[in-house]
């Protein structure tokens, strides 16, 4: 079975701390939920446990980042894209500071933890920060990409991590992680299915039972949502004619309000999102989720076969 993104992130931590000295991990009480532990196992010197408190965790990372360190401040989308938002827009986005913050547990998949603890708003907020880098990884070995090139950047990063296991893409051979890069991992000529995160799997999915329909869809992958490319949502809005955004998040600001903007200033076409809709998620299994709030494969056909409708009326 494969690894949850949660023990990548872990196991990718340890390795980051292995390479470079200066990378820091912090705590808010849930080192064992979002596996920084290991981290904590392998360089007990630099994990720092500051306890239930956010908005003081995040103040530490800015004074560690402003002396020089790379510091990780883990915990919950939720909590660090909310609790924490006026730390981490004012310490940490203004002064342009070095802070890698890694979102656990995003979205849905967040077993039985309850609208307290799931992040539906977190990609909108954080892309609304000037200086912030905001990144959905699409499988584990995206995300390995993705901390590895946080790295490499000098500035704040946000990026996801998902608590579910996730299947893994089937990436072009050499593919590489860059920032403000889309990626066609299908072509296609009718609608084009723009993913982010795991959802890109989902897209890969529907676009091979919407073949059995007489529908080609073209397949793009977004792990960035800021910088988006926007030259790829062009290029997508232009050869299909129709958009479908597919994204474990709120519909509210996130991927399909991000494409919505580029494309409508571009090139307009009709477009569907697939996400959450206006509301708080309710607690359930997994499936039961992704069933209610109308995120699973059938429905991303179903916006595609809704969106082709549109576009053909108009022609």
């Amino acid at each position: 079975m494969a690894k949850q993104m949660r023990e990548v992130f872990g196991e990718m931590l340890v390795g980051l701390g292995q390479e470079n000295p200066d990378v820091f991990v912090l705590d808010a009480d849930l080192c064992t939920s979002t596996m920084a532990h290991l981290f904590r196992d392998a360089f007990p010197r630099r994990f720092l446990q500051c306890g239930i408190a956010e908005q003081n965790m995040f103040g530490v990372a800015a004074g560690l980042a402003a002396a020089g360190a790379i510091p990780f401040p883990v915990t919950f989308a939720v909590f660090a894209t909310k609790r924490a938002c006026d730390q981490v827009s004012i310490s940490i986005a203004y002064p342009k500071l070095n802070v890698k913050i890694p979102g656990s547990y995003p979205g849905l998949p967040t077993g039985k933890a309850g609208a307290t603890h799931q992040s539906v708003e977190d990609l909108a907020i954080m892309r609304a920060m000037p200086h912030m880098m905001v990144v959905d990884p699409g499988d584990n070995e995206e995300l390995r990409q993705v901390m590895s090139a946080s790295i490499e950047y000098s500035g704040p990063v946000y990026f996801r991590v998902t608590r579910a296991s996730t299947a893994d893409i089937p990436w072009p051979k050499g593919y590489r992680f860059q920032w403000g890069k889309a990626i066609t991992l299908r072509e296609g000529s009718d609608v084009t299915l723009i993913g982010t995160g795991f959802m890109t799997g989902l897209c890969l999915l529907a676009a091979d039972a919407l073949v059995e329909k007489g529908v080609s869809a073209r397949v793009d992958h977004h792990p960035c949502l800021k910088p988006l490319d926007r030259q790829a949502v062009e290029e997508a809005a232009r050869v299909t004619g129709a958009i479908v955004t597919v994204e474990n998040h709120s519909v509210l600001g996130g991927l399909g309000g991000a494409v919505a903007e580029v494309q409508t200033e571009l090139c307009p076409v009709p477009q569907r999102r697939v996400g959450i809709r206006d509301r708080f998620v309710e607690t359930g299994e997994i499936p039961e989720l992704f069933d209610r709030y109308r995120m699973r494969v059938v429905d991303i056909i179903r916006a595609a076969e809704d969106v082709l409708r549109v576009k053909n009326e108009r022609q």
